[in-house]
């Protein structure tokens, strides 16, 4: 977070990066870096002795320095990653790439022992809980990569070439930035405009009396009106949480990232849930549902099985292989309740996202940082952008590109919101929480085991186990 905890998002969005960090100085945090000793790590690999340190190569590297890498292989895949491996190569020594759905499983226990990789992509189902790592200290400030010169511009600050937000986004508390938000993805809910608009001649609806005439018009012809990552059913927040902020405004959000007492029980809350709980209660849910995982959600959806699904913008890139070439996929912003809405049609929970750590025990973390650098280069985030259908955080890196019809639909949703692009911290900073509390009652009350309240009473309980548990880090 920046100096004022209690900003809002709006006022952060507004921000440029450069003013929302008082960093270290920029050069000498960056020799230091460059000037450290050598010592083994990343199954053993030793670490190269640090070369001259300039503009272009501002970590110090030399022509054998080396770098191992560990790649989530979800939505993305990890092609684009081996895109920038090859570049570094062209630069310095040889990359070992890794590539796993199961980061933590693959990783923690090299964490533990001090012999992690030089650069994590800390992302998926088995990620590692960011808030754990850094309470053992086992993550690296990244301040001397956003402050380094840019790949492609020496003169130009890393930090400068970035979205607003992206390096706020990777701070817990403090003025130390501890991750890379890679990917900036839009959430919402995804829809074929072919199904909605041709077969069911329907526009997408802004209010919740709309979205339930939608539904019901798609289930006389046989059609759900939702499906969700049953398995995952946090994947619900994803609609639900923008829906509460464009009812109640961003406050509802700042109260729930400071673990206010009653927070989930704020009135734009609790009618978000209600209005959920009736999607489920009316029969417009796909049947089974809840026992699907995301992936199998998302093919269900690209059938034509229901109409909404909630999801970010790495389905079009994850799902492609389902999706029909004439479905003209897009992403909606958050169905309000109605025109007492405190925010208007167009809210949109949008982020820097898609975690990249440096351990702080890598063999190599300047190697680490370097291969970061490269990816925030000008083409590996065109060429990100072009394999995965997600854009990036390195701000115009997408113009000009010919983008599929979902990522189109997400930038033309991220102009729309304009300020009202709201960016809720708790599920990064109290990651638990948000996936075996919030997650698993959202699940619940879909498939008809909780009532709204019951969730919401769960769920309060819950982050007030949080704010009363001193051995969890508090961030606000």
């Amino acid at each position: 977070m920046t100096s004022s905890p209690h900003l809002h998002r709006r006022t952060l969005i507004r921000r440029s990066a450069a003013a929302g960090l008082t960093a270290l100085p920029a050069m000498a945090a960056l020799s230091a870096c460059a000037s450290g000793g050598g010592g083994s790590g990343g199954g053993g690999k030793q670490q190269n002795a640090p070369g001259e340190v300039t503009e272009r190569n501002p970590f110090g590297l030399t022509a054998d320095s080396g770098v191992e890498v560990l790649i989530f292989n979800g939505g993305f895949e990890d092609q684009y990653a081996r895109d920038v491996g090859a570049v570094f190569e062209e630069h310095y020594g040889s990359v070992e790439h890794n590539a796993t759905e199961e980061i933590s499983a693959r990783v923690q226990a090299r964490m533990v022992s001090g012999n992690p990789p030089d650069m994590i992509n800390n992302s998926g189902a088995d990620m590692m809980p960011l808030p754990a790592l850094l309470k053992e200290g086992q993550v690296a400030d990244l301040r001397p990569l956003f402050d380094a010169p840019s790949w492609d511009d020496p003169a130009v600050k890393v930090r400068d070439t970035l979205l607003p937000g992206t390096v706020e986004s990777g701070q817990y508390g403090g003025q130390e930035v501890y991750v890379l938000n890679y990917a900036f993805t839009v959430y919402g809910t995804w829809y074929s405009r072919k199904l909605l608009h041709d077969t069911l001649e329907e526009e997408y609806p802004q209010t919740w009396d709309q979205m339930l005439a939608v539904c019901e018009k798609a289930k006389k012809q046989g059609i759900a009106g939702w499906t969700y990552a049953g398995h995952h059913a946090r994947y619900l927040s994803f609609t639900m949480m923008p829906m509460m902020a464009k009812v109640g405004g961003p406050e509802v959000f700042d109260a729930i990232d400071r673990l206010e007492p009653g927070a989930w029980k704020q009135d734009a809350v609790v009618a978000v849930f209600e209005a959920y709980e009736e999607i489920a209660a009316k029969g417009y849910l796909l049947p089974g549902t809840p026992g699907i995982n995301h992936t199998e959600s998302q093919t269900e959806w690209a059938k034509n099985k229901a109409l909404f699904l909630p999801c970010g913008t790495w389905l079009e890139n994850e799902s492609k292989a389902d999706i029909a070439p004439d479905a003209e996929i897009a992403v909606g912003a958050a169905t309000g309740l109605d025109s007492s809405d405190a925010l208007p049609f167009g809210t949109l929970y949008a982020t820097a996202g898609e975690p990249f750590i440096v351990p702080a025990d890598a063999a190599a973390p300047r190697a680490g940082m370097e291969f970061l650098r490269i990816m925030l280069g000008r083409d590996a985030a065109r060429n990100f952008t072009e394999k995965v259908s997600s854009l990036t955080s390195v701000a115009g890196a997408a113009d000009g590109l010919a983008l599929p019809p979902g990522l189109t639909s997400a930038q033309e949703a991220v102009a729309a919101a304009g300020e009202n692009i709201v960016a809720p911290r708790f599920r990064e900073w109290y990651p638990v929480f948000f996936s075996d509390v919030m997650g698993v009652a959202m699940g619940e009350m879909m498939a008809g085991d909780l009532t709204a309240a019951e969730a919401l009473d769960r769920i309060q309980a819950g982050a007030d186990a949080v704010a009363a548990d001193d051995s969890v880090e508090k961030y606000l």
